[in-house]
């Protein structure tokens, strides 16, 4: 279950979606912009949102993307899946691809005792609780809220730099 930076980028976005107000459209310039994300990595994300029901496409005179319910019906598990597929949660926390029921790693069994809870995490956090949680860590912090964190190998990369 370790996720992309497909993952991290597509849910900074949604969640900078999910504090304008409702029905609002925004271009991914101003998502990007805002989320501190590469616009080019994002207009390959957003498509899979489209296409799982998250996010509702504008195009016209106002081009952009709004959310297509409120931040409160949309699950984590929704999102995760949007990007990851379908057995974001059947796979294995330790091993990924490489464990399965035929090729069991060591610790497979204690894996498939966890893995209904985190399930069920991503099932009841919504976007709406990831967004407020974000900024009381942030404000904690005295950081920007929605500002990727840095990685150990340095600063986030730029809105106007490829991904």
């Amino acid at each position: 279950m370790k996720f992309r930076r497909e993952s991290k980028y597509g849910l900074t976005g949604l969640m900078y979606l999910a504090q304008q107000a409702p029905g609002q459209v925004i271009g991914l310039r101003e998502i990007a912009s805002h989320a501190g994300l590469p616009q080019s990595f994002l207009a390959k994300i957003f498509p899979k949102f489209v296409q799982h029901g998250l996010v509702k496409v504008h195009r016209g005179s106002t081009r952009g993307y709004c959310l297509s319910r409120s931040p409160e019906q949309i699950q984590l598990r929704e999102i995760l899946e949007a990007i990851e597929g379908p057995q974001v949660t059947n796979q294995c926390f330790f091993w990924g691809s490489e464990c399965d029921v035929t090729n069991p790693c060591p610790v497979h069994c204690q894996w498939k005792e966890i893995r209904p809870w985190i399930g069920d995490i991503l099932e009841r956090t919504t976007l709406r609780e990831l967004v407020l949680k974000d900024q009381v860590v942030r404000e904690a912090l005295g950081k920007d809220a929605l500002k990727p964190r840095a990685s150990a190998g340095g600063a986030a990369p730029r809105a106007d730099t490829p991904g």
